[in-house]
């Protein structure tokens, strides 16, 4: 999942969203620097990551792209699956796209101070390109997987990742709604055990 799947599936709490959008930069026991709802978004959002990699939906949409990013195919479907929610967003959330993200962009800039330094780093650009809503479109996901691969060991066949993309397109998305189903339902049980 990426950071619309984590945003999302962090339920109402604003803190619990932030722990759940810095996650992958909150490493080991550091978690625990953390107020309480915080620390409970950092750990659901491993448990969403533990979720998601074993998932026999999202191998099977890994297969696809392992013939060049190996490894690596993971991370491209991480991206591709915020494209669906994104394009199929008015099925997943009452609020419309641009209004839910408006929101957690106001929740992240409020507590800046309080994330850690790298997403300090990119929250500024993230904010004012609107990236997680360019993620409905073709051009949004291929900009994404571009800045990846330039800031990251991530190999870049981002014109090669697209393509696959587009001719898999409703294979993708069927697996994306099914796997995504259920990641929603074991994440509202994960958050209703927060109190």
């Amino acid at each position: 999942m990426n950071f619309l799947a984590h945003l999302y599936l962090s339920g109402d709490n604003p803190y619990v969203q932030i722990g759940n959008f810095i996650g992958d930069h909150v490493k080991g026991r550091n978690y625990e620097k953390y107020i309480s709802p915080i620390r409970d978004g950092i750990l659901l959002h491993r448990k969403i990551d533990h979720f998601t990699d074993k998932h026999p939906l999202v191998k099977q949409s890994s297969k696809r792209l392992a013939e060049r990013y190996g490894r690596y195919s993971g991370i491209i479907i991480d991206v591709f699956y915020d494209h669906f929610l994104a394009v199929n967003w008015d099925n997943w959330h009452q609020k419309p796209l641009d209004k839910f993200v408006t929101r957690a962009h106001k929740n992240l800039l409020r507590n800046y101070f309080k994330l850690p330094v790298e997403v300090k780093r990119f929250l500024p650009f993230m904010v004012k390109s609107r990236r997680l809503e360019t993620y409905a479109t073709f051009e949004g996901i291929d900009r994404s997987l571009r800045i990846m691969s330039a800031y990251s060991s991530l190999p870049d066949h981002t014109t090669w990742a697209m393509e696959i993309l587009e001719e898999e397109y409703a294979d993708f998305n069927q697996e994306f709604s099914s796997f995504f189903e259920e990641a929603r339902v074991m994440a509202e049980e994960e958050v209703r055990m927060f109190g």
